[in-house]
């Protein structure tokens, strides 16, 4: 008998700093649109960040999609590797480097998950405010597994760097 698959919340970072990288997060919210077995619930205003980890780079644009997904949690992941691609990606094992388009997978309902290449919740999601921020434009209420409510996460991390783009 086969395992029924079952629709889950899933919340998705979006970032870029090279090329055109507001127009590239505006793109990559369409291509998330069209997964399948995937509902585009909702989607973050776009916020200017400066850059986190590696700071000798461009400030990155960052936004948040909220899926609906029937895709377990690794087809998931491996879609989101698939878009970076066709964006130009390379993922070579530089971390917090300038890309053209980063796509983390957060959050996928209140699944903990820790294998190698997927870890869930994202491990870093209640220290950055440049997930934070619009994240809690589209789910101030979504508690992530393991750390909080995610407005209440935000109060406690500077945001003051994350400036909303019109």
């Amino acid at each position: 008998m086969t395992e029924a698959r079952v629709a889950r919340r899933a919340f998705v970072g979006l970032g870029s700093n090279l090329g055109d990288p507001r127009r590239q997060v505006e793109r990559a919210f369409d291509e998330l649109a069209a997964l399948a077995s995937t509902h585009l619930v909702a989607r973050s205003p776009s916020y200017r960040s400066a850059p986190w980890g590696v700071t000798e780079q461009p400030a990155f644009v960052n936004a948040v999609a909220e899926l609906d997904t029937y895709l377990p949690p690794r087809e998931l992941l491996q879609a989101l590797l698939a878009i970076e691609r066709r964006y130009g990606r390379v993922r070579d094992g530089t971390r917090w480097g300038p890309r053209t388009l980063d796509l983390d997978l957060l959050a996928c309902g209140d699944l903990r998950i820790d294998e190698p290449g997927l870890v869930l919740p994202h491990p870093q999601i209640a220290r950055r405010a440049f997930v934070l921020v619009p994240l809690a434009q589209v789910a101030p209420d979504f508690v992530v597994a393991g750390a909080g409510r995610v407005r209440d996460l935000l109060a406690a991390v500077d945001a003051s760097e994350v400036v909303r783009l019109d």
